[in-house]
C-alpha cells in the first residue's frame, strides 16, 4: 500500500474556502510572507468596496424607475374572495423595498446561517446603506475583509453577530477585527 499523496475526497471542496475559489499552496521566502498577508487583506477589502460602484450605477438607474400596477384588492391566502380589476396606483418597487433607493443595493445570500430569519441560499437581499444599524437589525457587515449577513445584538459593552440557525455560533466583534457595517437588510426576495 502506498503512503502519502492525495487521498480521494480528502480536504475542503474547491471554492469553499476563505477566498471563494480554488487555492494553491506555494512556498515563498519568510521575508515576503507578511507582505503577502497584507496584500490578501487589501484584496478582500477591495471586493467589499467594489459594491460601491454598483450602488452608484443603481442611483443612476433610479432616474427612470420602473413601476408596476398595484391592485386595490388583496389576494386571499385563505378562502377565495371576489376579484376586481381596479388599479389603485402604480407601485415603484424601488420605493417599496427600501426607504433610500438611491443608496441601496442587492446582494445574493449564500449559506444557511440565517435560514430561521427567512433568508435562504440564493435569496436576494435588499440592503440600505443609509439606515442606522441598531440592536436586532439584520445587516451586511465586513469582518476582516469577508462579507456576511447576521443579526446585530448589543449587550452593555459588546457587539455580537448572531446567526439565525442553531448550527452556528454567535461571533463577538472585538477591537482587533477589521469590522464595518455596509448596510441594513430591508427586504428579502425569495424565489418560489
Amino acid at each position: 500500500m502506498a503512503r502519502g499523496g492525495k487521498r480521494l475526497g480528502a480536504g475542503r471542496p474547491p471554492g469553499t474556502g476563505k477566498y471563494g475559489e480554488p487555492t494553491k499552496a506555494m512556498r515563498l521566502p519568510v521575508s515576503l510572507a507578511e507582505q503577502l498577508t497584507d496584500l490578501l487583506v487589501d484584496w478582500q477589502n477591495a471586493k467589499a468596496q467594489g459594491i460601491a460602484k454598483h450602488v452608484q450605477r443603481l442611483r443612476q438607474s433610479l432616474e427612470s424607475p420602473f413601476r408596476l400596477p398595484l391592485y386595490s384588492d388583496a389576494v386571499a391566502a385563505g378562502l377565495p374572495a371576489p376579484a376586481t380589476d381596479y388599479v389603485d396606483r402604480e407601485l415603484d418597487l424601488n420605493q417599496y423595498l427600501t426607504p433610500h433607493p438611491e443608496a441601496s443595493f442587492c446582494v445574493r445570500a449564500n449559506g444557511d446561517s440565517m435560514i430561521e430569519a427567512g433568508i435562504h441560499p440564493g435569496d436576494l437581499l435588499v440592503v440600505d446603506t443609509l439606515l442606522e444599524a441598531k440592536d436586532d437589525s439584520v445587516a451586511i457587515v465586513v469582518v476582516d475583509g469577508e462579507l456576511t449577513v447576521k443579526r446585530l445584538r448589543w449587550d452593555e459593552t459588546t457587539l455580537w453577530l448572531v446567526p439565525e440557525n442553531a448550527n452556528y455560533l454567535p461571533l463577538r466583534v472585538t477591537e482587533e477585527m477589521n469590522f464595518r457595517v455596509l448596510g441594513v437588510v430591508t427586504n428579502v426576495i425569495h424565489k418560489l
